[in-house]
């Protein structure tokens, strides 16, 4: 059995980014995974305060609930990080969450998943924020190998998402084959 870590950093429950992760859950625990399920939004992640105190600490000494996603990231065989688009990038939330790896992102060993939608009809205009978080997973993150990238675009409205099956069936099939 894998441990399956989903980050989803939506601040709306039940959005189209969301929905995905919800799929990509479903399909997981129907192939009988382990999962635990972030939404970043539930959390008050504090900005990194370039102390590097975590480097002599190994953890951040912010308590705000960082550390614990951290030890989830650490024991996941598998990552799925998801974020709706926000001019041209990803959620504040999961920037956030992203710096405040600094300590500790050479120690993650898992197979990375990448979920992104935006109301934007040019899936290319997606391609920006998949660099952006591709910064931290290709390039920071070792021994991670990328096993699958969703790119939903033109879903403007609150669960729009659901009008495109082939996406939530991707999603679904992610989980699953994970």
């Amino acid at each position: 059995m894998k441990n399956i870590l989903i980050i989803s950093s939506s601040p709306r429950k039940g959005g189209n980014s969301d929905t995905l992760c919800h799929e990509f859950e479903r399909g997981a625990k129907a192939a009988g995974q382990h999962v635990d399920y972030v939404n970043l939004a539930d959390k008050d992640l504090n900005y990194c305060l370039a102390c590097y105190a975590c480097r002599n600490n190994q953890r951040c000494f912010q308590n705000d609930g960082f550390n614990e996603i951290l030890e989830l990231a650490l024991k996941a065989d598998v990552i799925l990080f998801a974020t709706p688009v926000y001019f041209y990038s990803m959620s504040g939330q999961l920037k956030v969450f992203f710096d405040r790896l600094v300590a500790d992102y050479t120690a993650i060993r898992a197979d990375i998943y990448i979920f992104i939608t935006a109301w934007d009809p040019n899936k290319d205009h997606l391609l920006s924020t998949l660099e952006a978080i591709r910064g931290q997973t290709r390039d920071c993150f070792e021994q991670c190998p990328e096993k699958g990238v969703l790119l939903a675009s033109d879903v403007t409205e609150f669960g729009e998402i659901k009008k495109h099956p082939e996406c939530l069936k991707q999603a679904y099939e992610f989980g699953h084959n994970c």
